[in-house]
């Protein structure tokens, strides 16, 4: 289960303890995320809110590897991230973390095949190894008959699906999502989170979200609040907003 107060035992994927950051804009500091103490145990889905400029993106990045905290530490899986050097985080980040963001990012020049192959190609596997772990990717989104489509052919749902399928075709350790179904109308929205339920239930990853839709929210295990740079739990703030959500 999700904790926020650093009680976590050795079995958390993910602990983060003590974490700050802070930016300084002139003479200014601004303390963006500050003390903050999580963990998450393997195949959890947890959401986190929070009004704009509450730090949820700023803790995504902090949690893969692309910004480094101003104090504390972050672990995952027995590695312990805070201090790596530029080329081991980028190391660490192609084994362990699959981004979704709310663009695509997706390449108009290239098939989704080709989109969805893109992490793997700086990996020792062979042609026909990563041809093998598109189609199953692809497959997982049920865009298995779309490989040779390119972004323009594509909804916008199932551009985003795409953009999932390559976040999973290298079996990342978790998925940080940041608004996954923010540029998605309701329908195509609930296809994505349909779809990250099912990675978690049925393929055992572990999901972090950022969202601003309560009913997104409502999707996940577990929701988080950030408030002034804080973690708070969805039970402390409100009785009739239960942690866990509905399904």
């Amino acid at each position: 289960m999700v904790k926020v107060d650093g009680s976590g035992g050795q079995s958390s994927l993910i602990q983060v303890r003590d974490l700050d950051k802070t930016y300084r804009r002139g003479g200014e500091e601004i303390h963006v995320l500050q003390g903050l103490n999580l963990d998450v145990s393997p195949g959890e889905f947890v959401a986190f809110m929070g009004p704009s400029g509450s730090g949820k993106t700023t803790l995504l990045n902090l949690l893969g590897g692309l910004d480094v905290p101003t104090r504390g530490s972050i672990t995952v899986a027995g590695d312990e991230i805070t201090h790596m050097s530029s080329s081991k985080l980028t190391e660490w980040r192609a084994r362990h973390v699959g981004f979704i963001f709310q663009m695509y990012n997706l390449i108009p020049v290239l098939t989704a095949f080709q989109n969805v192959e893109l992490p793997l190609l700086l990996t020792k596997l062979s042609k026909a190894e990563r041809r093998s772990h598109v189609e199953t990717a692809l497959s997982i989104v049920g865009l298995a008959d779309r490989m040779n489509h390119f972004p323009r052919q594509l909804s916008g749902g199932q551009e985003q699906r795409v953009t999932i399928a390559r976040a999973i075709v290298s079996d990342p350790t978790f998925l940080l999502c940041d608004e996954p179904t923010g540029d998605l109308d309701r329908k195509s929205a609930g296809e994505v989170m349909a779809l990250l339920e099912e990675l978690v239930a049925h393929h055992h990853k572990t999901v972090l979200m950022v969202t601003h839709d309560p009913l997104v929210a409502a999707r996940a295990q577990s929701t988080l609040h950030l408030d002034k740079g804080v973690l708070v739990e969805a039970s402390k703030l409100s009785q009739s907003v239960p942690v866990g959500g509905v399904a």
